[in-house]
Protein backbone atom coordinates (compact mmCIF):
# COMPACT_ATOMS: atom_id res chain seq x y z
CA UNK A 1 0.00 0.00 0.00
CA UNK A 2 1.63 3.29 -0.98
CA UNK A 3 2.16 5.80 1.86
CA UNK A 4 1.03 9.23 2.31
CA UNK A 5 4.19 11.60 4.12
CA UNK A 6 0.94 13.73 5.53
CA UNK A 7 -0.81 11.46 7.88
CA UNK A 8 0.30 9.39 10.79
CA UNK A 9 2.60 6.34 10.34
CA UNK A 10 1.68 3.53 12.81
CA UNK A 11 4.64 0.87 12.80
CA UNK A 12 3.72 -2.55 14.20
CA UNK A 13 6.58 -4.73 15.22
CA UNK A 14 5.13 -8.30 15.39
CA UNK A 15 2.33 -10.19 13.01
CA UNK A 16 1.08 -12.75 15.49
CA UNK A 17 -2.37 -12.78 17.63
CA UNK A 18 -2.06 -9.20 18.62
CA UNK A 19 -0.11 -8.02 15.68
CA UNK A 20 -2.64 -9.52 13.21
CA UNK A 21 -5.24 -8.65 15.22
CA UNK A 22 -4.03 -5.23 15.55
CA UNK A 23 -3.85 -4.29 11.94
CA UNK A 24 -7.08 -6.23 11.23
CA UNK A 25 -8.86 -3.93 13.10
CA UNK A 26 -7.15 -0.89 12.72
CA UNK A 27 -8.50 -1.66 8.86
CA UNK A 28 -11.80 -1.21 10.16
CA UNK A 29 -11.66 1.77 12.79
CA UNK A 30 -9.08 4.06 10.41
CA UNK A 31 -11.34 5.76 7.79
CA UNK A 32 -9.62 6.24 4.43
CA UNK A 33 -6.63 8.20 4.49
CA UNK A 34 -6.55 8.88 8.22
CA UNK A 35 -3.22 7.23 8.82
CA UNK A 36 -0.63 4.50 7.18
CA UNK A 37 -0.52 1.10 9.27
CA UNK A 38 3.11 -1.08 8.26
CA UNK A 39 3.61 -4.33 9.91
CA UNK A 40 6.89 -5.87 10.02
CA UNK A 41 7.35 -9.93 10.70
CA UNK A 42 10.04 -12.11 9.66
CA UNK A 43 6.74 -14.67 9.04
CA UNK A 44 4.17 -14.06 6.09
CA UNK A 45 1.32 -15.27 8.23
CA UNK A 46 0.08 -15.64 11.74
CA UNK A 47 0.36 -18.96 13.68
CA UNK A 48 -2.66 -20.13 15.56
CA UNK A 49 -1.20 -21.52 18.17
CA UNK A 50 -3.46 -23.33 19.85
CA UNK A 51 -3.48 -25.63 17.13
CA UNK A 52 -0.09 -26.64 16.88
CA UNK A 53 -0.43 -29.82 19.12
CA UNK A 54 -3.22 -30.92 16.59
CA UNK A 55 -0.80 -30.32 13.95
CA UNK A 56 1.84 -32.14 15.41
CA UNK A 57 -0.75 -35.48 15.81
CA UNK A 58 -1.31 -35.10 12.41
CA UNK A 59 -4.87 -34.14 13.18
CA UNK A 60 -5.08 -30.48 11.42
CA UNK A 61 -3.65 -29.38 8.26
CA UNK A 62 -0.15 -27.11 8.59
CA UNK A 63 -1.27 -24.58 6.18
CA UNK A 64 -4.81 -24.97 7.91
CA UNK A 65 -3.54 -23.28 11.29
CA UNK A 66 -1.68 -20.22 9.48
CA UNK A 67 -3.12 -16.95 8.33
CA UNK A 68 -1.95 -15.60 5.45
CA UNK A 69 -0.86 -11.79 6.31
CA UNK A 70 -1.16 -10.53 3.12
CA UNK A 71 -4.72 -11.94 1.77
CA UNK A 72 -6.29 -11.14 4.60
CA UNK A 73 -4.49 -7.30 5.56
CA UNK A 74 -5.93 -5.49 2.58
CA UNK A 75 -4.69 -1.50 3.49
CA UNK A 76 -1.66 -2.80 5.56
CA UNK A 77 1.74 -2.26 4.29
CA UNK A 78 3.04 -5.79 5.11
CA UNK A 79 7.02 -6.13 5.50
CA UNK A 80 8.63 -9.20 5.87
CA UNK A 81 11.58 -8.73 7.73
CA UNK A 82 12.32 -7.87 11.59
CA UNK A 83 13.00 -5.27 13.58
CA UNK A 84 16.35 -5.14 15.08
CA UNK A 85 16.58 -1.72 16.94
CA UNK A 86 13.35 1.08 18.24
CA UNK A 87 14.44 4.28 18.62
CA UNK A 88 11.73 5.70 20.75
CA UNK A 89 13.04 9.17 21.49
CA UNK A 90 13.57 9.78 17.76
CA UNK A 91 10.45 7.64 16.62
CA UNK A 92 13.05 5.64 14.37
CA UNK A 93 13.34 1.85 14.01
CA UNK A 94 15.92 -0.23 11.98
CA UNK A 95 14.35 -2.77 9.92
CA UNK A 96 16.33 -5.31 8.77
CA UNK A 97 15.12 -7.62 5.51
CA UNK A 98 16.16 -10.58 4.26
CA UNK A 99 18.22 -9.78 1.67
CA UNK A 100 19.37 -6.08 1.47
CA UNK A 101 20.66 -3.95 3.97
CA UNK A 102 18.70 -2.83 7.15
CA UNK A 103 17.23 0.72 6.95
CA UNK A 104 15.89 2.73 9.45
CA UNK A 105 11.69 3.58 8.82
CA UNK A 106 10.26 6.80 10.88
CA UNK A 107 7.15 6.34 12.78
CA UNK A 108 4.35 8.32 14.74
CA UNK A 109 3.04 6.13 16.78
CA UNK A 110 4.78 2.21 17.06
CA UNK A 111 2.52 -1.30 18.30
CA UNK A 112 4.81 -3.39 20.20
CA UNK A 113 3.43 -7.19 19.86
CA UNK A 114 6.38 -9.21 19.22
CA UNK A 115 5.46 -12.06 21.02
CA UNK A 116 7.48 -14.64 23.06
CA UNK A 117 9.87 -17.22 21.90
CA UNK A 118 10.54 -20.75 24.45
CA UNK A 119 12.25 -20.09 27.49
CA UNK A 120 14.91 -22.33 28.13
CA UNK A 121 17.46 -23.28 30.48
CA UNK A 122 21.46 -23.73 30.41
CA UNK A 123 21.01 -27.54 30.62
CA UNK A 124 23.41 -29.48 28.17
CA UNK A 125 22.09 -30.67 25.56
CA UNK A 126 18.25 -29.29 25.37
CA UNK A 127 19.75 -26.76 23.06
CA UNK A 128 21.53 -29.24 20.91
CA UNK A 129 18.78 -31.84 20.97
CA UNK A 130 15.66 -30.55 22.03
CA UNK A 131 12.69 -28.42 19.88
CA UNK A 132 10.23 -26.15 20.71
CA UNK A 133 6.40 -25.72 20.33
CA UNK A 134 5.73 -22.23 19.31
CA UNK A 135 5.73 -22.24 15.75
CA UNK A 136 4.32 -24.10 12.74
CA UNK A 137 7.45 -25.55 11.59
CA UNK A 138 8.77 -26.68 15.26
CA UNK A 139 4.75 -28.94 15.23
CA UNK A 140 5.15 -29.94 11.20
CA UNK A 141 9.15 -31.41 12.23
CA UNK A 142 7.68 -32.98 15.14
CA UNK A 143 4.75 -34.70 13.91
CA UNK A 144 7.33 -36.13 11.09
CA UNK A 145 9.70 -37.22 13.16
CA UNK A 146 7.38 -39.33 15.13
CA UNK A 147 6.33 -41.12 12.17
CA UNK A 148 9.84 -41.44 10.65
CA UNK A 149 10.63 -42.96 14.48
CA UNK A 150 8.40 -45.16 13.73
CA UNK A 151 9.08 -46.57 10.04
CA UNK A 152 12.80 -47.07 11.43
CA UNK A 153 11.89 -48.68 14.82
CA UNK A 154 9.59 -51.48 12.53
CA UNK A 155 12.85 -52.47 10.75
CA UNK A 156 14.67 -52.90 14.12
CA UNK A 157 14.64 -56.05 16.70
CA UNK A 158 13.39 -55.73 20.25
CA UNK A 159 16.37 -53.35 21.82
CA UNK A 160 17.78 -50.39 23.67
CA UNK A 161 17.37 -48.74 19.97
CA UNK A 162 14.12 -49.66 18.76
CA UNK A 163 13.01 -48.46 22.71
CA UNK A 164 15.03 -44.63 22.14
CA UNK A 165 13.39 -44.73 18.68
CA UNK A 166 9.83 -45.40 20.34
CA UNK A 167 10.41 -42.94 23.14
CA UNK A 168 8.80 -39.39 23.71
CA UNK A 169 10.09 -36.90 26.30
CA UNK A 170 7.90 -33.52 26.87
CA UNK A 171 9.35 -31.27 29.39
CA UNK A 172 6.50 -29.20 30.74
CA UNK A 173 3.19 -29.65 32.41
CA UNK A 174 0.98 -26.36 31.49
CA UNK A 175 -1.26 -26.18 28.70
CA UNK A 176 1.02 -26.44 25.83
CA UNK A 177 2.80 -29.41 27.40
CA UNK A 178 -0.03 -31.44 28.04
CA UNK A 179 -2.02 -31.26 25.08
CA UNK A 180 1.09 -31.67 22.81
CA UNK A 181 2.09 -35.01 25.26
CA UNK A 182 -1.44 -36.40 24.56
CA UNK A 183 -1.88 -35.60 21.47
CA UNK A 184 0.85 -37.53 20.43
CA UNK A 185 -0.30 -40.54 22.51
CA UNK A 186 -2.98 -40.38 20.55
CA UNK A 187 -1.17 -40.67 17.20
CA UNK A 188 1.23 -43.20 18.34
CA UNK A 189 -1.57 -45.56 19.08
CA UNK A 190 -2.99 -45.09 15.91
CA UNK A 191 0.45 -45.94 14.40
CA UNK A 192 1.01 -49.16 15.88
CA UNK A 193 -2.23 -50.68 14.43
CA UNK A 194 0.06 -49.85 11.07
CA UNK A 195 2.60 -52.04 11.93
CA UNK A 196 2.47 -55.41 12.90
CA UNK A 197 6.16 -55.29 14.02
CA UNK A 198 5.19 -53.31 16.58
CA UNK A 199 2.74 -53.31 19.86
CA UNK A 200 1.10 -50.74 21.90
CA UNK A 201 3.90 -51.12 24.94
CA UNK A 202 6.89 -50.47 22.72
CA UNK A 203 5.89 -47.29 22.52
CA UNK A 204 7.10 -45.14 26.15
CA UNK A 205 5.48 -41.78 26.76
CA UNK A 206 7.50 -39.21 29.83
CA UNK A 207 6.26 -35.91 30.75
CA UNK A 208 8.73 -34.09 33.06
CA UNK A 209 7.15 -31.16 35.31
CA UNK A 210 9.13 -29.28 38.11
CA UNK A 211 6.15 -28.61 40.20
CA UNK A 212 3.99 -31.29 42.31
CA UNK A 213 0.92 -31.11 39.78
CA UNK A 214 0.40 -29.84 36.11
CA UNK A 215 -2.33 -27.72 34.42
CA UNK A 216 -2.19 -24.87 36.89
CA UNK A 217 -4.85 -23.26 34.68
CA UNK A 218 -7.83 -26.04 36.11
CA UNK A 219 -8.55 -26.84 39.54
CA UNK A 220 -6.49 -29.52 41.15
CA UNK A 221 -9.14 -31.88 40.94
CA UNK A 222 -9.40 -31.70 36.63
CA UNK A 223 -5.71 -31.57 36.96
CA UNK A 224 -5.31 -35.30 38.79
CA UNK A 225 -8.09 -36.61 36.14
CA UNK A 226 -5.80 -35.77 33.80
CA UNK A 227 -2.68 -37.58 34.90
CA UNK A 228 -5.59 -40.48 35.82
CA UNK A 229 -6.58 -40.66 32.11
CA UNK A 230 -3.13 -39.91 30.58
CA UNK A 231 -2.08 -43.00 32.80
CA UNK A 232 -4.19 -45.33 31.39
CA UNK A 233 -2.95 -44.43 27.98
CA UNK A 234 0.41 -45.96 28.63
CA UNK A 235 1.74 -42.63 29.59
CA UNK A 236 4.11 -41.81 32.44
CA UNK A 237 3.98 -38.20 34.00
CA UNK A 238 6.93 -37.17 36.85
CA UNK A 239 5.99 -34.73 39.44
CA UNK A 240 8.81 -32.59 41.90
CA UNK A 241 11.33 -33.78 38.93
CA UNK A 242 13.78 -31.50 36.71
CA UNK A 243 15.80 -32.31 33.75
CA UNK A 244 19.28 -31.94 34.11
CA UNK A 245 20.97 -33.31 30.87
CA UNK A 246 20.06 -34.35 27.27
CA UNK A 247 23.13 -34.93 25.91
CA UNK A 248 23.20 -37.13 22.63
CA UNK A 249 19.53 -37.50 23.26
CA UNK A 250 19.70 -39.50 26.78
CA UNK A 251 17.67 -37.45 29.02
CA UNK A 252 18.99 -37.31 32.80
CA UNK A 253 16.49 -36.58 35.41
CA UNK A 254 16.47 -34.98 38.84
CA UNK A 255 15.73 -38.48 40.18
CA UNK A 256 18.64 -40.02 38.46
CA UNK A 257 16.80 -41.72 35.97
CA UNK A 258 18.03 -41.98 32.42
CA UNK A 259 15.76 -41.87 29.49
CA UNK A 260 17.01 -42.57 26.29
CA UNK A 261 14.65 -40.95 23.62
CA UNK A 262 14.84 -39.43 20.30
CA UNK A 263 11.99 -36.64 20.80
CA UNK A 264 12.36 -34.22 23.21
CA UNK A 265 10.10 -31.25 23.00
CA UNK A 266 10.73 -28.61 25.06
CA UNK A 267 6.87 -26.51 26.55
CA UNK A 268 8.26 -25.18 29.81
CA UNK A 269 7.49 -21.60 29.64
CA UNK A 270 8.38 -18.66 27.00
CA UNK A 271 9.90 -15.39 27.17
CA UNK A 272 8.65 -11.83 25.89
CA UNK A 273 10.87 -11.68 22.14
CA UNK A 274 14.51 -10.97 23.45
CA UNK A 275 15.19 -9.31 20.20
CA UNK A 276 13.08 -6.65 20.04
CA UNK A 277 12.85 -6.20 24.05
CA UNK A 278 16.76 -5.78 24.07
CA UNK A 279 17.22 -3.95 20.46
CA UNK A 280 14.94 -0.46 22.23
CA UNK A 281 14.85 2.11 24.19
CA UNK A 282 11.19 1.67 25.84
CA UNK A 283 10.72 0.75 29.27
CA UNK A 284 11.17 -3.20 30.60
CA UNK A 285 10.00 -4.45 33.23
CA UNK A 286 11.77 -7.17 35.73
CA UNK A 287 10.65 -10.39 34.07
CA UNK A 288 11.77 -8.83 30.58
CA UNK A 289 8.58 -7.68 28.75
CA UNK A 290 7.51 -4.42 27.51
CA UNK A 291 6.02 -1.80 30.47
CA UNK A 292 2.59 -0.76 29.87
CA UNK A 293 -0.59 0.51 31.37
CA UNK A 294 -4.16 -0.79 31.70
CA UNK A 295 -4.84 1.46 28.92
CA UNK A 296 -1.96 -0.60 26.35
CA UNK A 297 0.23 2.64 26.13
CA UNK A 298 3.49 1.84 27.10
CA UNK A 299 4.61 3.15 30.36
CA UNK A 300 3.67 3.64 33.89
CA UNK A 301 0.37 3.88 35.81
CA UNK A 302 1.60 7.92 36.48
CA UNK A 303 2.73 7.84 33.05
CA UNK A 304 3.11 7.32 29.73
CA UNK A 305 5.41 7.11 26.63
CA UNK A 306 3.86 8.88 24.10
CA UNK A 307 3.32 7.38 20.80
CA UNK A 308 4.24 3.65 22.09
CA UNK A 309 1.48 1.14 22.88
CA UNK A 310 2.23 -2.78 23.34
CA UNK A 311 -0.14 -6.28 23.68
CA UNK A 312 0.41 -9.43 23.93
CA UNK A 313 3.23 -11.39 25.13
CA UNK A 314 5.83 -9.24 24.62
CA UNK A 315 3.84 -6.79 26.83
CA UNK A 316 3.65 -6.86 31.03
CA UNK A 317 -0.08 -5.54 31.13
CA UNK A 318 -1.93 -5.29 34.47
CA UNK A 319 -4.88 -7.65 35.26
CA UNK A 320 -7.64 -5.55 36.68
CA UNK A 321 -9.57 -8.51 36.77
CA UNK A 322 -7.07 -10.10 40.06
CA UNK A 323 -6.49 -13.45 38.03
CA UNK A 324 -3.22 -12.57 36.62
CA UNK A 325 -0.12 -14.25 37.69
CA UNK A 326 1.75 -11.35 40.23
CA UNK A 327 -0.44 -8.70 39.14
CA UNK A 328 -0.22 -9.34 35.38
CA UNK A 329 -2.12 -10.62 32.69
CA UNK A 330 -0.56 -14.33 31.55
CA UNK A 331 0.90 -14.97 28.07
CA UNK A 332 -2.17 -16.49 26.45
CA UNK A 333 -4.60 -15.75 23.32
CA UNK A 334 -7.19 -14.77 24.73
CA UNK A 335 -5.16 -11.72 26.27
CA UNK A 336 -3.60 -10.90 23.28
CA UNK A 337 -6.48 -10.92 20.58
CA UNK A 338 -8.71 -8.98 22.87
CA UNK A 339 -6.11 -6.48 23.58
CA UNK A 340 -5.41 -5.88 20.10
CA UNK A 341 -8.59 -5.17 19.24
CA UNK A 342 -9.05 -2.54 21.91
CA UNK A 343 -5.69 -1.05 21.45
CA UNK A 344 -7.08 -0.89 17.74
CA UNK A 345 -9.84 1.38 19.37
CA UNK A 346 -7.73 3.29 21.60
CA UNK A 347 -5.09 4.22 19.14
CA UNK A 348 -7.52 5.12 16.84
CA UNK A 349 -9.41 7.65 19.65
CA UNK A 350 -6.22 9.15 20.51
CA UNK A 351 -5.30 10.24 17.05
CA UNK A 352 -8.93 11.79 17.06
CA UNK A 353 -8.23 13.05 20.19
CA UNK A 354 -10.39 10.83 22.42
CA UNK A 355 -8.85 8.81 25.77
CA UNK A 356 -7.95 5.53 25.77
CA UNK A 357 -9.95 3.05 28.09
CA UNK A 358 -8.61 0.77 30.78
CA UNK A 359 -8.45 -3.60 29.28
CA UNK A 360 -10.20 -5.76 31.80
CA UNK A 361 -10.91 -9.15 30.89
CA UNK A 362 -12.48 -12.26 33.18
CA UNK A 363 -11.00 -15.33 31.96
CA UNK A 364 -13.49 -17.23 30.77
CA UNK A 365 -11.84 -21.05 31.57
CA UNK A 366 -9.83 -23.27 30.03
CA UNK A 367 -10.67 -25.89 27.48
CA UNK A 368 -7.83 -28.45 26.16
CA UNK A 369 -7.83 -31.48 23.79
CA UNK A 370 -6.04 -34.64 24.93
CA UNK A 371 -5.94 -36.63 21.61
CA UNK A 372 -8.90 -37.48 19.42
CA UNK A 373 -12.05 -37.10 21.18
CA UNK A 374 -10.69 -36.64 24.80
CA UNK A 375 -10.61 -33.53 26.01
CA UNK A 376 -11.16 -31.16 29.18
CA UNK A 377 -12.93 -27.83 30.57
CA UNK A 378 -12.76 -26.01 32.97
CA UNK A 379 -14.53 -22.60 33.97
CA UNK A 380 -14.75 -21.84 37.65
CA UNK A 381 -16.00 -24.51 39.21
CA UNK A 382 -17.86 -26.08 36.04
CA UNK A 383 -15.72 -29.15 34.66
CA UNK A 384 -16.49 -31.07 32.02
CA UNK A 385 -14.51 -34.37 30.76
CA UNK A 386 -14.34 -36.28 27.88
CA UNK A 387 -15.88 -36.46 24.57
CA UNK A 388 -17.91 -33.97 25.48
CA UNK A 389 -14.93 -31.59 26.48
CA UNK A 390 -13.28 -32.42 23.17
CA UNK A 391 -16.29 -31.14 21.40
CA UNK A 392 -15.95 -27.96 23.39
CA UNK A 393 -12.17 -27.52 22.83
CA UNK A 394 -13.02 -27.83 18.84
CA UNK A 395 -15.86 -25.52 19.00
CA UNK A 396 -14.34 -22.70 20.49
CA UNK A 397 -10.69 -22.84 18.66
CA UNK A 398 -13.04 -23.68 15.55
CA UNK A 399 -14.81 -20.26 15.68
CA UNK A 400 -11.72 -18.01 17.44
CA UNK A 401 -9.77 -19.23 13.97
CA UNK A 402 -9.66 -15.54 12.60
CA UNK A 403 -11.31 -14.83 9.37
CA UNK A 404 -14.06 -17.33 7.52
CA UNK A 405 -11.93 -18.25 5.02
CA UNK A 406 -9.32 -20.08 7.68
CA UNK A 407 -12.12 -21.02 9.53
CA UNK A 408 -14.05 -23.15 6.75
CA UNK A 409 -10.70 -24.32 5.62
CA UNK A 410 -9.93 -26.07 9.44
CA UNK A 411 -14.45 -27.50 9.68
CA UNK A 412 -13.56 -28.76 6.42
CA UNK A 413 -10.47 -30.48 7.53
CA UNK A 414 -11.92 -31.99 10.65
CA UNK A 415 -15.12 -33.11 8.46
CA UNK A 416 -12.84 -35.06 6.27
CA UNK A 417 -10.70 -36.32 9.19
CA UNK A 418 -14.54 -37.94 11.02
CA UNK A 419 -14.82 -39.76 7.87
CA UNK A 420 -11.41 -40.81 6.66
CA UNK A 421 -9.22 -40.85 9.58
CA UNK A 422 -6.50 -38.84 10.32
CA UNK A 423 -4.02 -37.91 7.98
CA UNK A 424 -0.63 -40.02 8.69
CA UNK A 425 1.12 -39.39 5.56
CA UNK A 426 4.70 -38.31 6.56
CA UNK A 427 6.41 -35.39 4.86
CA UNK A 428 9.89 -35.26 6.84
CA UNK A 429 12.08 -35.53 3.65
CA UNK A 430 10.25 -32.39 2.41
CA UNK A 431 13.70 -30.80 4.93
CA UNK A 432 15.47 -31.85 2.39
CA UNK A 433 14.03 -31.66 -0.79
CA UNK A 434 16.55 -31.66 -3.06
CA UNK A 435 18.26 -35.18 -1.88
CA UNK A 436 16.80 -37.38 -4.73
CA UNK A 437 18.09 -34.75 -7.31
CA UNK A 438 21.34 -34.26 -5.52
CA UNK A 439 21.90 -38.36 -5.63
CA UNK A 440 21.28 -38.79 -9.54
CA UNK A 441 22.38 -35.32 -11.20
CA UNK A 442 25.26 -35.29 -13.82
CA UNK A 443 27.99 -33.69 -12.58
CA UNK A 444 31.10 -32.79 -14.64
CA UNK A 445 34.13 -34.58 -14.54
CA UNK A 446 37.59 -33.41 -12.75
CA UNK A 447 39.59 -31.70 -15.10
CA UNK A 448 42.47 -33.59 -17.02
CA UNK A 449 46.24 -32.09 -15.83
CA UNK A 450 47.64 -30.04 -18.22
CA UNK A 451 49.89 -31.39 -20.95
CA UNK A 452 53.95 -29.60 -20.15
CA UNK A 453 54.81 -27.02 -23.02
CA UNK A 454 57.83 -25.68 -23.99
CA UNK A 455 58.16 -23.18 -22.38
CA UNK A 456 57.84 -24.77 -18.74
CA UNK A 457 59.44 -28.34 -19.06
CA UNK A 458 57.73 -30.86 -17.17
CA UNK A 459 59.11 -31.06 -13.77
CA UNK A 460 62.17 -33.56 -13.08
CA UNK A 461 61.13 -37.12 -11.57
CA UNK A 462 63.42 -39.35 -9.79
CA UNK A 463 63.60 -42.80 -12.04
CA UNK A 464 61.41 -45.62 -10.30
CA UNK A 465 63.83 -47.71 -8.40
CA UNK A 466 62.67 -51.71 -9.17
CA UNK A 467 61.28 -52.62 -6.18
CA UNK A 468 63.34 -55.74 -3.79
CA UNK A 469 60.41 -57.87 -3.88
CA UNK A 470 60.07 -57.96 -7.39
CA UNK A 471 63.84 -59.44 -7.62
CA UNK A 472 63.17 -62.06 -5.00
CA UNK A 473 59.61 -62.81 -7.10
CA UNK A 474 61.62 -63.44 -10.44
CA UNK A 475 64.63 -65.47 -8.90
CA UNK A 476 61.77 -67.37 -7.30
CA UNK A 477 60.19 -68.07 -10.46
CA UNK A 478 63.18 -69.15 -12.60
CA UNK A 479 63.71 -72.08 -9.47
CA UNK A 480 60.34 -74.62 -11.26
CA UNK A 481 62.00 -74.12 -15.24
CA UNK A 482 64.97 -75.38 -13.80
CA UNK A 483 63.26 -77.96 -12.12
CA UNK A 484 61.28 -78.65 -14.17
CA UNK A 485 64.09 -79.07 -17.44
CA UNK A 486 65.97 -81.42 -14.83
Amino acid sequence: MPQNSTVPKILIVGGGYAGFYTAWKLEKHLRKGEADVTMVDPLPYMTYQPFLPEVAAGSIEARHSVVAHRRHLKRTNVVTAKVTNINHAQKVATITPPVGAPYEFAYDQIVVTAGAVSRTFPIPGIADNAIGLKTIEEAVAIRDKVMSNFDKAASLPAGPERDRLLTVVVVGGGFAGIEVFAELRSLASSLVGKYPQLRFEDTHFHLIEAMGRIMPEVSLETSKWVMKDLGKRGAFIHLDTQVTGAIDGNVELSTGEVIPTDVIVWTAGVMANPTVVRGGDLPVEERGRIQTRADLRVGTPEAFVEGAWAAGDVSAVPDLSGGGVGGFCVPNAQHAVRQAKLLAKNLVGVLRGEKPKDYFHKNLGAVAGLGLYNGVFQSGKIALKGFIAWLAHRGYHGLAMPTWERKWRVLWGWWNNLWLGRDLVNLETVQNPRYVFEEFAARPRPAAPAAPTADAPAAKTEPAKKPAAKKASAKSADQPVEAAAK
